[in-house]
């Protein structure tokens, strides 16, 4: 029973160790058995944290455009432990996150054009929040692109 749950699970999309044991507690598996099954699905590659993390970070990046924060708490909450967490955000190049973050900034710029130079900075600077950038990067890519369209930007913004 266990087994068909797990490989069930696995065949609609990748899981964690962490989400096919707490699928297995909520179907009343015994404990023993359910460990059995992950411990020998582990063991045959059909499930791999570190490789999960990878892809999620990659997917989730390129896709949504999430920060190393936001990437990392998505990974643990989806029981992936710190360590792999922590080597699969290392990974994602910091030139390529302020890049993205110049990209959703861009996006966004035209329909804000019609608010003040603070509102619209707290307006982006919100969704770049959103995502898990920090507030540095995000003032700092907010002020590139505003000078860019000739705002005068003040530098004591919060």
């Amino acid at each position: 029973m266990a087994r068909a749950i797990c490989l069930r699970l696995l065949t609609m999309a990748p899981k964690t160790r962490a989400q096919l044991a707490e699928a297995l507690r909520k179907r009343d598996v015994p404990d023993q058995a359910a460990e059995a099954v992950l411990h020998r699905f582990s063991e045959l590659g059909l499930i791999n944290d570190e490789a999960f993390a990878e892809a999620w970070v990659d997917s989730r990046h390129h896709g949504r455009g999430l920060a190393r924060r936001a990437l990392a708490a998505e990974l643990r909450h989806r029981g992936v432990d710190s360590e792999t967490v922590n080597e699969a955000v290392e990974r994602l190049d910091p030139e390529r996150e302020l890049e993205t973050a110049r990209r959703l900034v861009e996006r966004k710029l035209a329909s804000t054009r019609n608010l003040d130079a603070q509102a619209r900075t707290r307006r982006l600077a919100g969704m770049l929040a959103r995502k898990g950038y920090s507030p540095g990067l995000a003032f700092r890519v907010i002020k590139e692109a505003l000078e860019q369209e000739g705002v005068e930007v003040e530098d004591d913004y919060p």
